[in-house]
């Protein structure tokens, strides 16, 4: 089937799967309408999306492959890309430029590193556990969200690049604005890039005069000392560190939120996960598989015309990154894609990219998610939903895909009815 007319994504996010379900049905290569009215193109399939992120011929690079990026100052209403496309780092860089970039920072990722985190991870976690039991005395419900899904991500990316106790409120603060999707005004974006045109220097300057044990005194240091020849620039290092920092944090805070509500409104599951019939890493990957953190990326670019199932995608358009419509597509994962069922070995899912764009923080998500939910759910056997499943709401995104608040019961009793207020933990 051959669509004619572009499809408007809601910038809300609002209902993904079935958007992605409706996308489908069109056909393997859908034409789209992001917010503001860039157009693109969305794979809606599994094999699809994997073919164009594998193939060369798809860049990260907008100067030199989105036949539209000039467009941008002379359209306000797509200022809003700038946040994606419009940075200097790993996920707008191309071939070489790509390769460079990554040899520079990959060994500041190293797995010894990730390893050496886990005990924080899990003193954290404890510590966040015993604040949200004191919140959650006496049946009152919390908002786990706010109170663990949240703050363990937020205190092991802040430890982890060494941001001052004083930069961590606007850190959060910065990532969750470039993740909202739902206002692409120029006054949304304005107050997105003036956050990390503030933070990030800060920081940078921070650990220019105090350095330390962290990444982001690596990255400076790469910017600083040759590196058999090269050398991070100003720019480069501060993209970097927008990009490391946001997709190390938001994506975890969605990633264990995500999982707590699916074994609650799954309950078979979460018994078969305690008795051990099946592993926390199977509920993890399922996880991103139905659920992904990040559900649509922006943006990749067809460096020549490019045809996929059929269909021509030509040269200098853009492409959207659809990790919930891979994750979701029954040609692959079956006619049951959308039931969430650890037991179906999601383990080829994409959410972490694949290829030379592979997230190299993935590990470190896996660790965190890891300690925390048999954690919470080993401290509260009871634990259920507060509310409703259909009155959680969704982030106000098209990309990032978490719950705005997940209010829980953590020891209710079994007659207990579920309160409608809650008190934030702290």
């Amino acid at each position: 089937m051959t669509v004619s007319t572009p499809v408007a994504i809601d910038p809300f996010g609002t209902d993904i799967p079935g958007e992605t379900a409706r996308l489908r049905a069109l056909g393997p290569l859908v034409p789209i309408v992001l917010p503001g009215g860039i157009p693109a193109w969305a794979p809606t399939g599994y094999a699809t999306l994997k073919t164009l992120i594998l193939d060369p011929r798809v860049s990260r690079d907008p100067r030199r492959h989105w036949s539209l990026f000039a467009e941008i100052p002379r359209r306000p209403e797509w200022s809003w890309i700038l946040n994606w496309v419009g940075v200097v780092n790993m996920l707008s860089a191309y071939g070489p430029d790509h390769t460079r970039l990554r040899k520079l920072i990959a060994p500041s990722f190293t797995a010894r590193r990730t390893e050496a985190m886990r005990a924080r991870v899990e003193a954290i976690t404890e510590e966040l556990l015993t604040e949200l039991a004191a919140a959650g005395a006496g049946g009152r419900p919390v908002d786990l969200r706010s109170g663990y899904a949240h703050p363990l991500p937020l205190r092991m990316i802040c430890e982890l690049f060494g941001v001052p106790d004083e930069l961590r409120e606007a850190t959060a603060r910065m990532a969750s604005t470039i993740m909202d999707t739902s206002d692409p005004s120029p006054e949304h974006t304005a107050s997105a890039q003036e956050q990390v045109a503030t933070v990030l220097p800060a920081l940078i300057a921070h650990k220019s005069e105090h350095p330390g044990d962290d990444l982001t005194t690596e990255l400076v240091r790469v910017r600083d000392q040759d590196q058999d020849g090269d050398r991070l620039s100003d720019e480069e290092l501060l993209s970097t560190l927008l990009l490391v920092i946001g997709a190390g944090f938001e994506t975890t805070v969605n990633l264990i939120g995500n999982a707590v509500v699916a074994l609650l409104r799954h309950p078979a599951q979460l018994s078969a996960v305690r008795v051990g019939d099946l592993s926390w890493e199977a509920v993890i990957d399922e996880v991103l598989r139905v659920q992904p953190s990040i559900a649509n990326l922006p943006l990749r670019f067809a460096v020549s015309d490019i045809t996929v199932a059929g269909v021509t995608i030509p040269a200098g358009d853009a492409i959207l990154t659809t990790y919930a419509a891979a994750g979701l597509d029954p040609e692959h994962y079956g006619p049951d894609a959308s039931d969430f069922d650890p037991g179906r070995s999601a383990d080829d899912h994409l959410s972490f990219g694949i290829g030379v764009h592979r997230c190299i923080g993935a590990p470190l998500a896996r660790m965190e998610a890891r300690t925390a939910l048999p954690a919470l759910f080993e401290r509260h056997p009871a634990l259920r939903l507060a509310v409703p499943p259909r009155e959680l709401r969704q982030l106000p995104s098209f990309i990032g895909l978490g719950w705005q608040e997940i209010p829980v019961l953590l020891d209710p009793s079994p007659t207990e009815p579920a309160p409608r207020g809650y008190p934030q933990p702290g």
